[in-house]
Order: structure tokens, then C-alpha cells, then sequence
């Protein structure tokens, strides 16, 4: 099977640039900082985060992610056939793999407002959607 690298890699930076849009909207309109400050006053969050470029490796880690669901869609090809179906199916499952586990676990163990690790959930699991739809729609063989 003859992958073309060039667009995996332009789906996953387009895809990146979409998942990280995408992860602003929530945090800045979904979650809000009121929360996060809220969360911090009441002792359950750090005031100052122990990673001191933590937005930086956010974003990096997001781009990581996107260039990796690319991949998984190129992969998922052959089997799938192309198009947006197939992309959604990826997005789906690498969205549920990199956002539902943890923030499950979040909003059963975490003392905080359960709004936060849905938010957190949501922000993974539609930026795979978006990120796998994107680097779909701009793979070519």
C-alpha cells in the first residue's frame, strides 16, 4: 500500500491548526476562566501550572495528535474506502480513545465542577472529528 506522506502531513497540520481553534473556542467559551479560577480559589487547581509553557506544549501535543489521526485515516483507506465516512469513523474512535477515559475518570474522582472534564472530553473527541475531516478532505493518493 503506497501512502502519499506529503498529505498525511498536510491533513495533519491543517488538521492541527483546526484541532487548536477548536480547543480555544472550548476553554475560552465553553469551560470560561471564570471556572478555572473559581476551581483554583478553591484549592482544587495549581494557581501556577508546574509545566511554566504549558499552552505551547498544548498546542504541540495537539498538533502531534492530528498528524497521527491523519495517519490512522490513510491507513483506515484501505479497508474503508476515502471520502468523510471514513474520516468520521476515525475521528470518532481516536476521539473517544483520547477523551473519554481520563475525563470519565475526572468527573468521578475530580472535587470540582463536573462542567470541566466534559468540556476537557468534548475538546478531544470533536478536534479528532474535526482534525480526521480535515486531513480527508485533503488527502489525495
Amino acid at each position: 500500500m503506497h501512502l502519499n506522506r506529503g498529505r498525511i502531513w498536510l491533513g495533519g497540520l491543517a488538521g492541527g491548526v483546526v484541532w487548536v481553534v477548536w480547543s480555544f473556542i472550548v476553554n475560552q467559551y465553553v469551560i470560561t476562566n471564570a471556572r478555572y479560577i473559581a476551581t483554583q480559589n478553591a484549592g482544587l487547581f495549581l494557581k501556577t501550572p508546574r509545566y511554566s509553557f504549558f499552552v505551547g506544549q498544548w498546542i504541540v501535543l495537539l498538533f502531534i495528535l492530528a498528524i497521527a489521526v491523519s495517519h490512522l485515516y490513510a491507513w483506515a483507506r484501505a479497508g474503508l474506502g476515502p471520502g468523510p465516512g471514513t474520516a468520521l469513523r476515525v475521528g470518532f474512535l481516536a476521539g473517544f480513545f483520547a477523551g473519554f477515559p481520563e475525563n470519565f475518570a475526572q468527573a468521578t474522582w475530580f472535587a470540582g465542577d463536573r462542567a470541566l472534564p466534559f468540556g476537557w472530553m468534548v475538546e478531544m473527541w470533536l478536534g479528532a472529528i474535526f482534525a480526521a475531516l480535515v486531513a480527508g478532505w485533503l488527502y489525495k493518493e
